[in-house]
């Protein structure tokens, strides 16, 4: 049985570009949302520091306290700079399709989209309880969108050198 109302042809103009859009830009919505939860005050370094101060002791029973505060600091830059690499990513193939080129204004809008999301993000946690903005996040969260771009570009220009080898 045939249900009623309009239904999208693949024959119709637009109709597949429409879902590729959403398909290429649904991973990028959905880790965005991702960092914004770990933006709110369940991720303060008190509520983190619950779990990961343990881990690390056990990791280190010797180290001091001091030690062990300071690399659950690290352990939190570090998160924040996986979290922007991997947006930065995600934003690249969003922007890129199906394309192989690599064009500097897609690596450029990539890291601009990054740097932005970066300083609304940090802009939020000044409102969040237990939460500050620092510049200097916005600064890690940019450098990890750079370096992501810059493994990309790494990455197909060794792909490119192999396939360019007389046995590659």
């Amino acid at each position: 049985m045939k249900r009623a109302g309009r239904t999208r042809q693949k024959s119709e103009p637009g109709a597949s570009s429409r879902g590729s859009t959403v398909a290429r830009w649904w991973p990028v919505l959905a880790w965005a949302i991702v960092i914004s939860l770990f933006s709110t005050h369940l991720f303060t370094a008190d509520n983190t520091g619950h779990f990961i101060l343990p881990i690390l002791h056990w990791l280190f029973p010797n180290a001091s306290r001091l030690t062990l505060s300071f690399m659950h600091f690290v352990v939190r830059k570090c998160a924040h700079f996986t979290e922007y690499f991997l947006l930065s990513l995600l934003i690249l193939r969003a922007i890129r399709r199906d394309r192989n080129e690599l064009r500097l204004a897609w690596v450029m809008a990539a890291i601009l989209v990054v740097a932005g999301y970066a300083a609304l993000d940090e802009f939020h946690q000044s409102f969040v309880p237990g939460r500050t903005a620092e510049f200097s996040d916005v600064l890690l969260d940019t450098l990890a969108g750079v370096a992501a771009q810059a493994a990309v570009a790494l990455a197909e220009s060794w792909a490119k050198l192999r396939q360019s080898e007389p046995n590659g």
